[in-house]
């Protein structure tokens, strides 16, 4: 079994040295290095090109939202989800907006942290619910202005191009499955699934995974 490789971003000693304990006791997932600010994260995912990095915020020269967009410039290949102690949905929105795979609370259980690593390394996106209910009733709001209005109406007629099985890819993509558990729920091989969500891109005019998830946010698609 190939291990997911993990670099952990936080400027606590301690709590790295927890997560580090955590994540190594599954068999698949190596924590192949660690950063204790932001410009020591982005120097390490340069040298190391890992498949994911656990990202705080609050971090010492330059936070985890600086380093993020460096990140995603710098190491394409790599999934970044965030960990942070910061319960804020504005907070979560920034990170999608910047490419970010993924946010987790600290509070989180640790088989939740597990789950997100998976996810995030296998194509998802992963969120806790209550955030992906506030971001719904954000894009919910904001169609209330005609300008709002008229953009929704474009977004609903993108959305109504796609077939029945690629709308359901969209709607699991968006609810923040993996590209394999898609997969086992649709009786259909990883590879399909993958082809079904470049498809959605090119459909929906977007290039990104995280416009994939902010559309599917103003199209209520989690409601």
């Amino acid at each position: 079994m190939t291990s997911i490789r993990v670099l952990l971003a936080d400027d606590h000693t301690v709590l790295r040295a927890g997560l580090k304990a955590l994540l190594e006791a599954e068999a698949d997932i190596e924590v192949v290095g660690e950063a204790e600010d932001g410009l020591d994260c982005v120097g390490r995912g340069v040298e190391l090109q890992p498949d994911v990095i656990l990202l705080d915020i609050n971090m010492p020269h330059c936070n985890g939202l600086e380093a993020l967009v460096q990140i995603e410039q710098l190491c394409p290949n790599t999934r970044v989800l965030v960990l942070t102690m910061m319960d804020d949905v504005a907070y979560v929105r920034q990170v999608l907006a910047s490419g970010g795979a993924g946010y987790v609370l600290k509070q989180a259980a640790g088989d939740e942290l597990i789950s997100a690593v998976r996810t995030v390394q296998d194509g998802g996106v992963f969120l806790h619910p209550h955030h992906a209910l506030a971001l719904a009733g954000e894009a919910s709001d904001s169609g209330t202005s005609s300008t709002g209005s008229a953009a929704l109406d474009e977004k609903q007629t993108r959305l109504r191009s796609l077939s029945d099985r690629e709308t359901e890819v969209f709607r699991l993509v968006a609810l923040g499955h993996s590209n394999a558990e898609i997969a086992e729920v649709m009786f259909l091989s990883v590879k399909t699934i993958e082809s079904y969500k470049a498809r959605l891109k090119r459909k929906l005019g977007i290039t990104t995974r995280s416009e994939l998830v902010r559309l599917a946010l103003d199209l209520e698609i989690l409601s």
